[in-house]
């Protein structure tokens, strides 16, 4: 009896569906674990307050009433497309490992082009449309995207290209442990390459 109780919990546990949110931005790449409704920050964490140094004594300062700050928006600022293009082949692959669909909640692609060429800026605005349109029935072949905002423009004056991602993915507990397992090393390589890129500039 006891047996098939640890079982069944097991089970329950594999078939437990959670969330993924990866951005990549000017920041670098975030990680968030969502659990139902809640986001849980994976990479980077977040840093802790330090705390007051025992014996050291607090002065009573007056308490001001201020009134409630609004929470900033947060500003959908692309990183480097060249540091980007390693983790879209660790996602390529990724993609091979997943034989059941599931579900992509959102997903956004912005992507900023640079260039003084009108020409050859028009050249590389038609490539990035026709890479997108290619990426999209891909991912559709193995996701069903509930929600998603594609957009690809052009800056002369911008000196680097730059694309923003999101993307809000709900998977099994149990395949997401397999798939961290399989392709987990190759990722947090990227990191530690793109890390130590941005420690040297």
């Amino acid at each position: 009896m006891i047996f098939w109780i640890i079982l069944g919990i097991l089970l329950l546990l594999y078939l437990l569906p959670l969330g993924i949110r990866f951005i990549y931005s000017s920041e670098g790449c975030r990680i968030w674990l969502l659990a139902g409704p809640v986001p849980i920050r994976v990479y980077p964490k977040n840093k802790r307050a330090k705390k007051p140094e025992k014996g050291a004594i607090k002065a009573d300062k007056p308490r001001k009433k201020t009134a409630p700050k609004k929470p900033k928006e947060e500003k959908k600022t692309g990183g480097s497309l060249k540091d980007f293009l390693p983790f879209v082949d660790i996602a390529r692959k990724l993609l091979y490992g997943i034989f059941r669909k599931h579900r992509i909640r959102r997903l956004e692609i912005k992507m900023l082009l640079a260039g003084d060429d009108p020409c050859d800026l028009a050249v590389n605005y038609g490539r990035a449309w026709a890479a997108t349109g290619n990426l999209i029935p891909l991912l559709e072949e193995h996701f069903i995207i509930k929600k998603r905002d594609v957009q690809i423009a052009c800056d002369f004056t911008a000196e680097e290209t730059v694309i923003y991602v999101r993307a809000d993915i709900t998977i099994l507990l149990g395949r997401l442990i397999t798939l961290a397992a399989v392709h987990g090393f190759h990722g947090f390589r990227e990191y530690l390459k793109l890390l130590k890129k941005r420690k040297g500039e």
